[in-house]
């Protein structure tokens, strides 16, 4: 959620850290700070809002030197003021940046207040940096005070810490929060997520859960949890930098939208042939998909939703049990697991704090193995599961995933077909399916030729403050991906049920200020969800109907129709995402929200 940037080279790093913090501002945060450290101590500038706000500082009083440590805070502890961002201090020669939690600050504070130490912000953040100060009064070296001050630390961290008289290196340490290591020449980086780092480096080292890295120029020398040196290795960053551009778009969201089809195809591209699923793309363990019984998704947010629209795929294709569940529910309950249940999780970033958490307690557990469909090839969910599939959406800058999400339903059917294939799905079938994931990028593009009608949709909202969205079947997710989306970047409350559950509550909100959303695919369920639009419709309810020509249904009174396309039945959920993420996308311009950028949220949630 937080973003870390720090440097140390032979040239002066106060503009690389703020064009790396720049390079995070999609991640969500309120506050801003940087730490120079140079021969005459360590300085800083801490702002509250946007980078700007950072840099106008900088413009104003220039720092520079050769090393440092830079943050954007998104407020845990204490609000988004001054004194609560990072970097935090102890005394004048010892800085500290952290993204994460730390659950035992109370005990840990209440002890250094007893030890005489003052606190200036009311961050847990500042306990940590205490705490490696008062440590480097019985061993003076930096790396073994930091060492011993994270073995007393519990919850999730990932940090960077300057100290004013060793400006020849910094150390950077994570648990529980993501972090790695730029590699250039003669001069070295860390941050929190490789895009930041694209400006001076396409090369990475990727540090493992409770790895402490001591970071100089000319070297970076890496620590277990048991203090051992080990090697890492370095990979050269393959994404696309080009993501980090919006191009002819207003927003990334859009861009990220309109991107759709061919990240679809990538997420297809060597998992399908004309015929048959290719079970190679799961890696040389395939064989786990012949002895899958039982399938248990666990996922957060937009993920969850993809989830549950697998459910609905896997137990219709393959006739096998599919739970889905939150993964911060998961994480805190007893878990029966049934004989040979594959656990399968779902993340965007693959840092997502819970989802981690709920893998690391599976892996413990007796499934039959665990798959992880991911977006980030080098995250930690991918690095700590057994099996991948990666979607190859390439980057997400907007904060409101979309093409995510649908890169995600469309590994999910993917390994739903696979699934069924071992469970007696026939050849023909499997063909069928196969060949209307082949047609599904010219579906999407379809989808998106509906942008222009949907824009003047999107001006009747201008004034509203509550919607409801309604879908049956696999169109119950798509609805609270629906919602999900509209609240998250246009501020309006919305809520999703599914259509039948209209008589038992829902039915009381329904007025002529009230814009119903409702997905209408032409399937069985056609003339049931029919019969629930008579039942808003003669409430006066504001009807808005995606739904493809076939269903016969138009505009009426009350009733604005939005078509979609035609598709195989199994392509629905997908391509009825679209007109869903185009209608939120122009709701919130309408609006006047920050669309990338939506107020109190964050890309990647690595906290809990």
């Amino acid at each position: 959620m937080c973003g870390i940037v720090g440097a140390i080279a032979r040239r002066n790093v106060s503009k690389i850290l703020i064009e790396g913090l720049s390079r995070l501002e999609y991640r969500g945060y309120d506050s801003s700070g940087v730490a120079i450290n140079n021969e005459e101590g360590v300085y800083f500038h801490r702002a509250v809002g946007k980078v700007q706000a950072l840099r106008d500082k900088f413009s104003e009083q220039p720092l520079d030197g050769k090393m440092g440590i830079a943050h954007t805070r998104w407020a845990t502890h204490g609000k988004p003021t001054e004194a609560n961002a990072h970097p935090h201090f102890s005394g004048d020669d010892l800085a500290l940046v952290h993204n994460g939690i730390i659950e035992n600050h109370e005990p840990l504070r209440r002890e250094l207040k007893d030890k005489g130490y003052e606190f200036n912000s009311e961050t847990d953040t500042e306990v940590i940096v205490h705490l490696i100060h008062d440590a480097l009064k019985t061993q003076p070296d930096l790396l073994k005070a930091v060492q011993s001050s994270l073995s007393r630390l519990e919850g999730a961290f990932a940090i960077g810490v300057v100290q004013k008289d060793d400006n020849e290196r910094f150390i950077a340490a994570r648990k529980g929060s993501p972090l790695v290591i730029g590699v250039g020449i003669e001069e070295n980086f860390v941050a929190s997520d490789q895009l930041a780092l694209l400006h001076v480096t396409d090369q990475f080292i990727f540090l493992e859960e409770g790895d402490v890295a001591d970071v100089s120029r000319d070297q970076v020398t890496i620590y277990d949890i048991r203090g051992e040196v080990q090697e890492r290795p370095v990979s050269v960053f393959n994404h696309n930098v080009d993501a980090t551009d919006k191009g002819e778009f207003r927003h990334y969201m859009m861009k990220e939208i309109y991107e759709q089809p061919n990240v679809i195809s990538a997420c297809l591209e060597g998992r399908i042939s004309d015929s048959k699923v290719l079970t190679s793309c799961f890696g040389a363990e395939s064989d786990f998909l012949k002895k899958v019984e039982n399938i248990h998704i666990v996922a957060c947010g937009t993920s969850y939703h993809a989830g549950m629209v697998a459910k609905y795929w896997i137990e219709e294709l393959a006739g096998l049990p599919c739970s889905v569940e939150v993964a911060s529910e998961y994480r805190y309950r007893k878990v029966a697991v049934p004989k040979n249940t594959l656990f399968l999780t779902l993340s965007q970033s693959g840092e997502t704090a819970d989802t981690l958490a709920a893998l690391r307690m599976a892996k413990e557990l007796n499934y039959l193995t665990t798959l992880a469909i991911c977006n980030v090839p080098s995250s930690t969910l991918v690095r700590e599961s057994a099996l991948t599939l990666l979607t190859n959406a390439g980057a997400e800058i907007g904060v409101a995933s979309t093409k995510a999400f649908t890169t995600q339903l469309t590994a999910l059917l993917i390994t739903s077909v696979a699934i069924a294939v071992e469970n007696g799905l026939s050849a023909e079938k499997e063909k069928t399916l196969v060949q209307a994931m082949r047609s599904l990028p010219a579906c999407v593009n379809e989808a998106l030729q509906q942008d222009g009608h949907i824009k003047q949709i999107a001006d009747k909202f201008a004034n509203k403050h509550n919607a409801l969205f309604l879908g049956r079947g696999a169109m119950f997710p798509i609805a609270l991906e629906g919602s999900l989306k509209l609240k998250e970047i246009s501020y309006i409350h919305a809520e999703a049920y599914p259509a039948g559950e209209l008589k038992h509550g829902p039915l009381a909100l329904v007025d002529e200020d009230m814009p119903i959303i409702t997905l209408v695919p032409h399937n069985g369920m056609l003339d049931k969800i029919k019969s629930n639009l008579q039942e808003v419709a003669a409430r006066g309810g504001e009807l808005y109907v995606f739904a493809d020509r076939e269903t016969d249904l138009h505009n009426e009174e009350n009733i604005t129709f939005s078509e979609v396309p035609k598709v195989e039945a199994i392509l629905e959920p997908i391509v009825h995402t679209i007109p869903l993420q185009l209608l939120s996308y122009h709701v919130a311009v309408v609006k006047g929200t920050d669309v990338d950028q939506p107020r109190n949220l964050a890309k990647s949630v690595t906290v809990e």
